[in-house]
């Protein structure tokens, strides 16, 4: 036998159909342990030795593998083709280990780019090692990451009250946002003008042209700086007379864009599809590890995590076959296209993300997939199928036209573009973050040099030079990968760790960083200056990916950094928290106290008139305080209010239809709220809280009374008819089945969540067993009606494993079936079983009704009735599926049937570990 290691149920399920028997296939469900969070982890004095620790979930995980691989011939680990998937496989290859499960075995370990039968077999035929060069490489980036988060944090915590943490890249990506707004800040807008020409030809077709130039001078954008020149230029255009001087036409060719990497898709996702980085990754990650179409199990696009831009020969074939058949011979170019990728420290270990079968167009996959999961599949095949496609052929247009008045000569000039061909145009076009005006998009007239045109009007536009643009998720990922900070993989959880811990928040779609996160920003630059700087963070990238190569050792590595690091942790441990403040007031004055329009002092006290406004520092965070405190008690929070708000935050948004009663948005203690009406005798009104990730500037009347409306039920679940309903609980949006909660992940949207994905997310609750549960017990997996007796019977996960239910009466599962491979008819037998053997209800007698048997609840759980000779271990099992503190029936048993001594010693040893277990000093062992 040979177990074949993944990370994850859903491909372990679809891999184990690839191979069949002779093979089992297991899920780690991830990284199965990491450094614990406490000192000592990793120790820099004894030579960066690492401590690592099982997580509670992966112990019986890692049980289950290293009992399978015991009785195997073969390990194969075969967790994705990146650094983490050869974490994952080195970690769990220690631990077993560690178990002693791995003695003869063979240990292999196999990468796959895709999850298709082609791609998995074929990958089974050429194993090899595990790559200590990519382990080394992880061990690095941990512990770096455990060293910064572990030290810089507490100093955090001393010195800058309310600040949560720092990290080795997080910290340099909201430094980011922060000198973008600082830049926004510090603009000065600019007065320019602007003079077009609406123009015709002598036959008649319109066209428009600028003003390029004056007495033999160039005029650049911003030359023309007073309405007064702009004027007198006018004038002069209005009595002139136009003649055509030259016409230039240019062929030109624009080349597809390279197939999809990690952050070219989230950039993408973003732009197109309204889609945030970690929702792009999540959706993602499905369409890799697959779905059901027609009855087959496949992974629809290659591995998600990459910055290789290229993709395997044979897949180049079937998209120049497919283009051809789609769009016809003349969009195929002569010769496949080959790229190469242009970004810092890019690992083309593997393909770019691609389609895995070009032929299974987004139209024919649409039904097999939800509405998320299609529009990205669609996107994946636009892109891949455009970047091997011909070139679109374009003419450049350029007309120069001469205006001569009284002796002066005005140069205008026209631009155009016409599409020849359209080439990729026809399938796809890449999006843009920021919109500009494309002269050259306009289409020319046929226009002869010599030719008089005529003036229609002239028009002289007043302008204003606009700061830069915030970043937006898609453009904050694209400039990070310039910069070589973090990698690909790693940008989604970035972005979503500064908006969890309320570093920046996203309003219209662009990242602003919150007072909190200036604040912390503001003291990285000013005490850890060197730590948060882009070529150093990118330099420490490029150190990493020399450990990858085996160009660097990682100890030497954390030994370079830990040197310097460790001396900044020192020096400022002896700083007094007012110079920290001092510091902080005078390097974020701009911000918090901007000149005002009437030249008085902005830090002017406006409560006792005399003391001055400056930074303070509170245990929940930054404020604004007079320095005449206490005498003067005047405080100020950092955020104004937004714009169009009102009585302390709160704004209007309309009347409710039904009730007539008026909506507002308000700021609470707890974060912002929805309001219905107002409080009357003493009853409250009607709230609903903001999920997170949406701004209060964001809702409107229409999404206010959606929230309020909540929970909402999304439809009826396909095995029992039940509803399934999404609300906004204490813990944040959840969906409901019966009494099983489930949280919705980020980028799901309580009001617009659709019946496939909460399904998907009521099963995945469900397999995470009881220590997964929050509310209620498990509902179970219905199998069906009993035969005879009638009444559902359904399969669950209790404290001490899997079991069927009828009626009352509970049965172990045996070792060799599972929740997924039990059948009806073998649950009836058990059951059937458990009877015999004196468990559930008594033979003869009548179910007791629902508050009878509540009653009766305790006492059911500890069954005295004898177990027969033979029974297994179900006999002792009591109504809520855990084992009985008492041992009446298993040594009885043991009496009457000495052949079945082992089975009955096994059951009552089961017995008193469960009661050991129940007491306080096993629990503290």
């Amino acid at each position: 036998m040979k177990i074949v290691v993944v990370e994850s149920p859903s491909k372990a399920k679809t891999i184990n159909k690839y191979l069949g028997a002779g093979y089992e296939v297991l899920a780690s469900f991830g990284h199965v342990r990491d450094l614990p969070a406490k000192d000592g982890s990793v120790d820099p004095e004894q030579d960066f030795k690492m401590l690592w620790e099982v997580d509670a979930k992966s112990q019986k995980r890692l049980a289950d593998i290293a009992r399978a691989v015991k009785g195997a011939d073969t390990l194969i680990l075969a967790t994705d083709p990146d650094r983490e998937g050869e974490a994952i496989s080195w970690h769990v290859l220690e631990v077993l280990r560690e178990k002693n499960a791995i003695k003869t075995q063979t240990v292999q370990r196999v990468v796959f780019n895709a999850i298709t039968k082609q791609a998995v077999t074929e990958a089974m035929t050429h194993p090899r090692d595990i790559d200590g060069a990519l382990v080394d490489a992880y061990l690095a980036r941990r512990a770096l990451d455990y060293l910064v988060g572990f030290n810089l944090s507490p100093v955090l915590w001393r010195k800058l009250p309310g600040a949560r943490s720092a990290g080795r890249v997080q910290s340099v990506a909201l430094r980011l946002v922060c000198d973008r707004e600082l830049e926004i800040e510090k603009f000065v807008a600019r007065e320019y003008w602007s003079l077009v020409a609406q123009m015709a030809t002598l036959r008649g077709d319109a066209f428009e042209a600028r003003l390029v130039g004056a007495d033999g001078k160039k005029i650049q954008r911003l030359d023309i700086g007073k309405g007064e020149e702009a004027a007198a230029f006018k004038a002069a255009l209005e009595t002139a007379n136009f003649k055509i001087v030259s016409v230039e036409a240019k062929p030109a060719r624009r080349n597809p864009p390279p197939p999809f990497t990690t952050s070219t898709l989230q950039q993408e996702a973003s732009r197109k599809l309204g889609f945030g980085p970690a929702h792009t990754m999540r959706v993602a990650q499905r369409l890799y590890e697959g779905t059901d179409i027609g009855g087959e199990t496949v992974g629809l696009i290659t591995y998600m995590r990459t910055d290789g831009v290229q993709i395997a020969p044979e897949a180049i074939t079937a998209t120049r076959q497919v283009i051809e058949a789609e769009y016809g011979k003349k969009y195929v170019p002569d010769a496949p296209r080959v790229y190469q990728t242009k970004a810092k420290n890019a690992q083309e270990a593997h393909e770019a993300i691609r389609p895995t079968d070009l032929a299974r167009l987004p139209k024919d996959t649409k039904k097999y997939l939800d509405n998320d999961q299609a529009r990205l599949y669609e996107l994946i095949w636009l892109r891949t199928m455009a970047s091997q496609m011909e070139s679109a052929e374009l003419e450049r247009t350029v007309v120069d036209i001469e205006a001569k008045v009284d002796g002066r000569v005005l140069e205008l000039r026209a631009n155009g573009t016409v599409v020849k061909f359209d080439g990729f145009l026809a399938l796809y076009q890449e999006g843009q973050d920021d919109s500009a005006d494309d002269d050259e998009s306009r289409r020319l007239p046929q226009m002869a040099t010599g030719e008089s045109v005529e003036r229609k009007s002239i028009e002289a536009d007043q302008h204003f030079t606009e700061p830069p643009p915030r970043y937006s998720e898609a453009s904050l990922v694209k400039r990070m990968e310039e910069l070589g900070i973090g990698r690909p993989s790693t940008y989604a959880s970035i972005l979503q760790v500064l908006q969890d811990r309320g570093y920046v928040r996203i309003e219209k779609k662009r990242l602003i960083p919150d007072d909190k996160g200036r604040v912390l920003t503001a003291f990285l630059e000013s005490f850890f200056a060197k730590y948060v700087e882009y070529d150093f963070t990118a330099g420490l990238e490029e150190q990493l990916d020399k450990v990858s190569n085996n160009e660097l050792a990682w100890r030497e590595l954390l030994r370079d950094f830990w040197k310097d690091f460790a001396a900044a942790i020192g020096e400022i441990k002896d700083l007094r928290v007012g110079n920290v403040i001092d510091t902080l007031d005078e390097m974020l004055a701009p911000h918090l106290f901007p000149a005002r329009a009437d030249g008085t002092d902005p830090r002017k006290c406006p409560n006792c008139e005399t003391g001055k406004l400056s930074l303070k520092l509170g245990k929940f965070g930054g404020f604004i305080g007079c320095t005449n405190y206490p005498e003067c008690r005047y405080t100020k929070q950092l955020s104004t209010t937004a714009e169009g708000s009102a009585d302390g935050g709160m704004r209007k948004l309309g009347l409710d239809p039904v009730s007539g009663l008026e909506v507002t948005v308000r700021a609470g203690r707890f974060g912002p709220y929805i309001q219905l009406g107002e409080a009357v005798d003493g009853e409250k009104p009607k709230r609903a809280g903001l999920p997170k990730g949406l701004a209060p500037d964001d809702v409107d009347l229409e999404r206010a009374l959606s929230l309020l409306s909540l929970p909402r039920e999304i439809g009826k679940h396909p095995e029992d008819g039940e509803p399934i309903k999404a609300g906004i609980g204490r813990f944040g949006p959840y969906i409901q089945h019966n009494k099983t909660y489930a949280n919705l992940e980020p980028g799901d949207d309580v009001l617009h969540i659709g019946l496939n994905r909460a399904i998907t997310l009521i099963a995945e609750k469900i397999l995470k067993g009881p220590s997964g549960r929050r509310f209620g017990a498990d509902p179970g997996k219905p199998l069906g009606d009993h035969p005879t007796q009638g009444g559902p019977i359904v399969v669950k996960n209790g404290r001490y494993g899997a079991y069927v239910s009828h009626d009352g009466v509970n049965a172990t599962l045996p070792n060799d079936k599972t929740p997924e491979t039990i059948t009806l008819l073998e649950a009836v037998d058990l059951i059937a079983a458990r009877i015999e053997a004196g468990g559930g209800k008594k033979k003869g007698k009548k179910a007791a009704p629902k508050k009878a048997a509540a009653k009766a609840a305790p006492k059911a759980a500890k069954p005295k009735a004898k177990a027969k000779a033979g029974a297994k271990p179900s006999a002792v099992m009591s109504s809520e599926g855990t084992f009985s503190s008492k041992s009446d029936g298993a040594p009885k048993a043991a009496a009457k049937a000495p052949a079945k001594k082992t089975t009955a010693k096994k059951t009552a040893a089961k017995k008193t570990a469960a009661k050991k277990a129940a007491t306080p000093k096993a629990a503290a062992e």
